[in-house]
């Protein structure tokens, strides 16, 4: 059994003491890996051959397993569950569920013998077309790091290292290996520091540099990152930088002095990398000294001591170069639980985000709109999205659009074997009382048999979506390189009513155009159901029948155009760009105030099955604090959650946006229940970054506080000076 967290203090004690009986090779083999493809896991490290007597403690290093993905075990065999990727659990608002998704990631990762979970991913979506914006939680700091800050609790309460990625700025695809984010310092605090923070603030145990340049130097080398007087270092980590798997540049010295501890994998063939290949020689000359190199094991050591790692932990028991085969180690050990998959479904009903919801009678009889109702006898399910994906598509990267959507696709994709589609979860929950067409696999959604079959039936179910993933080694998916070409839904996804009673479900990474469909009255309902993992199927039965009222909300905002965003991806240009990031603090629906632009969907919308009701604000601030109460009660027929936000609104000279998002919370409430629902924002959350005193300040003047059920719909107002 693991033990609960040791402090930093005493690991590091540990780590020191066990550091000085190593000899130079044996130090140097641990901070870098033993190459791509010769791992078990994403990335090893070479551990010293013999066992180390440290304060009476036998102590005996494991060849460290550092392996992907944020949303669960990749090539880690078969037996492991695909999580829902961090956008959906973001879509939750709900502290308690990001927490338990990572407690039960870690559990497995910790099942499989993995020592550092490559995970979180908090790089903010800049640009909604970016291809990996889906890893993290989306465009805005504050919602990023409360889902950074939760998710490295419930990994790390399992004795697993958590690793924050990618430090820094790294919100595009395409030439990504080395384009240049040139980003002022108070828009790199604010906005892209901040989950970074957040992380810290949870005991991270290590954090991962990214492949580009932030203003003008490689993100692994880059002292004012890393370095000991960088971001991080000054904020109190004291884990370890590792490096993302070839972002090395230049040479061992380089990046050992600017702050990089590990490298990995220690070789990199097609883009470089195994710099510290030389890490040797630059100690023997003196270009590093012995006391950066020992802090640097120390400093990788540290969190295996502190987690307890050194004591019963398993052995690495899968193959990443054959993540499905067995051997006399007995790899590909089960790790999923019923538990595991119980949660799954939980987060993909609790992510679904019901956009529309038009719930009549039509004729006297029929019951159109959501939730669907047991009188419906004959159901068309349209579309390619409904279906089962390719379970062996990509080697393990799901590099492929061919079938129901539950994750993109990289790095950061997972093991999708056990994939409930939609169209198998409807089949079975309806067998008793209405018949599926199910060989409806077309996504010509504008006529054809599809359209025939869907206007001959009660109700027509239609699927669409939208993928994007990781560049990679510059691999296309249907013509998409990663960061996707626009935002459009894929294979003529423009949805069609095709019945008097049609609802929709989206599932994609992002944003996608609405408004040329969305208001037609033969649409019902709409359900925007993200990337659910693997129980996608069961979890939308759930909210399509009302087993569960939709409680999901949008992290981000949905607008038909990319303009509307302010940003750009950079796309065919000579390698390597450098992109500034001129927007500053205004992405998404801060930059949308900014401009006047109201979107389709807002930031933090979502419908339900019932209603609620915010009366009798109550505001108490001090210059270090300020906490919000309220009641809130369901004033509907139906039980439900309700995502109560907070938004406020800085002194006009403090030159921050109109509305930030600084609380929120996700509230159950039986029919006819009230409750009393508080919000504390900190000093730091009321705080400017100040460029020339180099701190958080917060800004004299009056706030405003603004309380709702999303950015546009706020249902209670109020005014504070922090005192």
């Amino acid at each position: 059994m693991k033990k609960n967290p040791g402090s930093w203090d005493e690991a590091i004690d540990l780590a020191n003491q066990t550091v000085n009986l190593m000899t130079l090779n044996e130090k140097i083999a641990m901070v870098r890996g033993v190459g791509q493809f010769t791992s078990r896991c994403v990335g090893n490290i070479q551990p010293p051959s013999r066992s180390f007597v440290v304060s009476g403690n036998k102590i005996t290093i494991p060849p460290l397993c550092l392996n992907d993905g944020p949303a669960g075990v990749r090539l880690g065999g078969s037996n492991v569950t695909s999580f829902p990727p961090a956008i959906n659990v973001a879509a939750t608002f709900s502290r308690s569920m990001m927490y338990a998704r990572g407690a039960a990631i870690g559990e497995e990762f910790r099942g499989k013998g993995i020592h550092v979970y490559l995970g979180p991913a908090v790089d903010l979506m800049r640009n909604p077309k970016a291809g990996r914006a889906w890893e993290g939680f989306g465009p805005d700091p504050y919602l990023s790091g409360e889902g950074a800050y939760q998710t490295i609790m419930g990994v790390q309460s399992t004795g697993v290292s958590a690793c924050t990625k990618h430090l820094g700025s790294y919100n595009q695809e395409h030439w990504r290996y080395g384009l240049n984010a040139n980003v002022d310092d108070r828009t790199f605090r604010e906005m892209y520091w901040w989950p970074f923070m957040k992380s810290v603030e949870a005991n991270v145990s290590a954090v991962m540099c990214a492949y580009n340049q932030v203003n003008g130097t490689s993100s692994c080398h880059d002292p004012a990152l890393i370095g000991p007087n960088g971001y991080l270092r000054t904020e109190g980590f004291q884990g370890f930088v590792v490096s993302d798997w070839g972002a090395t540049h230049d040479s061992a010295a380089d990046n050992a002095n600017a702050g990089l501890d590990m490298e990995q994998p220690g070789d990199f063939i097609l883009i470089g990398g195994g710099v510290y290949g030389g890490l040797e020689a630059a100690v023997d000359l003196g270009e590093v000294t012995l006391e950066r190199l020992n802090e640097m094991v120390t400093r990788i050591l540290t969190p295996w001591l502190r987690l307890g790692q050194d004591q019963g932990y398993p052995d690495i028991n899968f193959n990443a170069q054959d993540p499905d085969g067995t051997d006399s180690l007995n790899l590909n050990v089960n790790v999923r639980t019923d538990d595991h998959t119980a949660l799954v479904r939980q987060i993909g009903a609790a992510s679904a985000v019901l956009l529309k919801n038009n719930r009549t009678t039509s004729d006297g009889t029929t019951i159109r709109g959501l939730p669907l109702s047991t009188d419906i006898k004959t159901i068309a399910v349209i579309g390619l999205d409904a279906q089962q994906l390719d379970l062996n598509c990509g080697g393990g990267l799901n590099e492929c659009n061919t079938g129901t959507l539950t994750i993109g696709w990289g790095s950061g994709s997972n093991n999708v074997a056990f994939t409930v589609s939609p169209i198998d979860a409807i089949t079975d929950f309806v067998q008793d009382f209405a018949t599926v067409s199910t060989d409806i696999t077309s996504n010509d959604l504008a006529g054809g048999p599809a359209v025939a079959e869907g206007k001959a039936s009660d109700l027509a179910i239609v699927f669409a979506n939208a993928d994007s993933g990781e560049l990679g080694f510059y691999n296309f998916v249907d013509g998409i390189e990663g960061d996707r070409n626009d935002l459009n839904l894929w294979w003529k996804g423009d949805v069609a009513a095709v019945c008097s009673n049609t609802v929709v479900v989206v599932h994609a990474v992002g944003p996608v155009p609405m408004s040329s469909w969305n208001d037609h009255p033969n649409i019902t309902a709409i359900v925007y159901a993200g990337l659910p993992g693997e129980q996608t199927g069961p979890s939308l039965v759930d909210v399509l029948w009302g087993a569960v009222n939709p409680s999901g909300r949008l992290p981000f905002s949905m607008d038909d155009d990319e303009a509307a965003y302010g940003t750009v991806i950079v796309y065919g240009i000579n390698p390597f760009p450098t992109i500034d990031y001129t927007e500053q603090l205004l992405l998404d629906y801060r930059y949308m105030d900014s401009q006047g632009t109201i979107p389709v969907y807002e930031f933090g919308f979502g419908l339900s099955y019932t209603t609620f009701g915010y009366s009798s604000l109550t505001i108490d601030a001090s210059v270090t604090s300020a906490t919000f109460s309220f009641v809130l009660t369901n004033t509907g027929s139906f039980d439900g959650a309700e995502i109560p936000q907070l938004y406020l609104g800085f002194p006009s000279s403090a030159g921050e946006p109109d509305k930030v998002l600084r609380g929120f919370n996700n509230i159950f409430l039986t029919s006819g229940a009230s409750q009393t629902v508080t919000f504390t924002v900190s000093q730091k959350e009321m705080s400017i970054w100040n460029v020339v005193n180099q701190e958080w300040t917060v800004p004299s003047g009056d706030f405003d506080a603004y309380i709702g059920a999303s950015k546009k719909d706020i249902r209670l107002t109020g005014a504070f000076t922090p005192s």
